[in-house]
């Protein structure tokens, strides 16, 4: 037998010896629920809620979604969170306490947001995660100053556009990028000087032909060739000195062609 042949050996003799969360290996004979397996409730491998397979137990609730009351307290953290999405909604608060943050992520998802305003401030990320993704409003508020970074993304993502001038200056720049993004055009030309490149040219997108002037000498050429793409032509010879090629290249495209017609109303005026 080749080394590919026994390497095959030794994995399917490792997945037939089932374990649970303890490492114990599973028997169908000392099984509480041994009556399923007649049933076609579980099936060793497959289907199983002492299995230490997150799918097989999942699997298990799939098909007996009566019995997550009764695994709510299990010991074993994966069991607990996968029956929290089965338990009733009587038993749904008392998993907000749980000591394993994927119990309480599951919980979070399923219950009124009244419920989540004390997660707000967990200590795992995971569920402020879980948590700024179901409030919404005033309710998000205080989350705009979370210490993890992608906790404020999400809350960027949802919080009410006239509370985003608030998070212009946050320390990240795909949080600003976000916020760039969904502020409201009173605020936006404030973000145009901002110190990360991705940002500005998240701005530069939104702007006006007009307000897009300023920006025309931006130190970063994917800003200025989104302003060469879109000013009016009388201001592409301040552009065709410019310092990057693609810049320059589009600028004398747009020059090549000839005079255009005046922008819309629409999109600011000249």
């Amino acid at each position: 037998m080749g080394r590919i042949g026994a390497k095959m050996t030794t994995e399917i003799s490792e997945i037939s010896e089932v374990r649970d969360w303890q490492g114990l290996e599973v028997s169908c004979g000392d099984c509480a629920h041994r009556d399923f397996l007649a049933a076609g409730k579980c099936r060793p491998m497959h289907a199983c809620v002492r299995d230490c397979c997150a799918m097989r137990i999942d699997r298990f609730f799939t098909w007996n979604p009566n019995l997550g009351n009764e695994y709510s307290s299990h010991p074993y953290f994966e069991v607990r969170a996968i029956a929290a999405n089965y338990v009733d909604v009587f038993h749904l608060p008392d998993l907000l306490n749980d000591p394993d943050e994927s119990v309480r992520c599951s919980a979070a998802l399923r219950l009124p947001s009244r419920f989540l305003l004390n997660l707000r401030t967990d200590p795992e990320r995971e569920v402020r995660i879980c948590v700024a993704s179901r409030l919404q409003g005033d309710d998000l508020e205080p989350m705009m100053d979370d210490p993890d970074y992608y906790v404020r993304v999400v809350v960027a993502r949802r919080v009410e556009t006239w509370l985003l001038r608030f998070m212009t200056r946050d320390p990240e720049p795909e949080v600003r990028q976000v916020v760039a993004n969904r502020i409201g055009a009173d605020w936006l030309m404030a973000m145009a000087a901002d110190k990360d490149a991705s940002v500005r040219l998240t701005v530069a997108q939104r702007l006006t032909r007009r307000q897009l002037l300023p920006l025309r000498f931006d130190e970063d050429w994917r800003v200025r060739y989104e302003v060469a793409s879109r000013i009016d032509p009388c201001h592409l010879r301040e552009m065709q000195q410019d310092a990057d090629p693609i810049v320059r290249e589009l600028v004398d495209q747009r020059l090549a062609e000839g005079p255009q017609l005046l922008p819309s109303a629409a999109d600011g005026g000249l």
